[in-house]
């Protein structure tokens, strides 16, 4: 296919800015003569990592937290920021020792995917941990996280509670559930 040539940047303004994001406009010239301006929150530009942890071949760990966008407790996979220094692979390894008190011997990398890449210049990339191991870190969170372990084959279960709703969790949990589904046909 055909890649499209990308609008020219005519501008750029920083509108806003906080510790974690920045808002910045964008005057825009199409390829056909249009012009548009635009904003788009830049992220930190670290990118992310969200790891769906397999206690056992039957057993996957989620964590419940506080989501302050939705101001009530969400249910998810542990994830979190890659550090300066740090490959998507270790931040995830380091992820999973903050938030549920497990490494894991094994990470399957499944998909590097972007949120609302309309106006959000952010990408996170999703893992399987499998082979986990008993080992914690001090994570950064304000008060301990709720470990919820949830069979694997009770995917639709987990898709129709009331509190898993993150867009990436979801991604996540069908990525593995296809990959799963893979494996066994090897």
């Amino acid at each position: 296919m055909a890649q499209k040539q990308v609008p020219k940047i005519l501008a750029r303004q920083l509108v806003a800015e906080s510790r974690l994001l920045r808002i910045e406009s964008i005057d825009l010239q199409f390829s056909n003569g249009e012009e548009r301006r635009y904003e788009r929150v830049q992220g930190s530009g670290r990118g992310a990592v969200l790891v769906v942890p397999m206690l056992d071949d039957k057993t996957m760990l989620l964590v419940r937290e506080y989501a302050a966008g939705l101001h009530n407790y969400q249910l998810g996979f542990p994830k979190g920021l890659i550090d300066p220094g740090e490959t998507p692979a270790t931040a995830a390894n380091r992820e999973l020792r903050e938030e549920i008190g497990y490494g894991a011997e094994r990470l399957i990398e499944l998909k590097s995917v972007t949120m609302a890449p309309a106006f959000f210049s952010a990408s996170m990339t999703l893992f399987i941990g499998q082979q986990l191991y008993p080992e914690r870190l001090e994570g950064d969170e304000p008060e301990p996280l709720e470990i919820v372990p949830w069979p694997i084959d009770q995917v639709d279960e987990l898709l129709a509670q009331p509190d898993f709703t993150e867009a990436r969790s979801v991604a996540a949990l069908l990525l593995m559930q296809r990959w799963l589904q893979a494996e066994e046909r090897i």
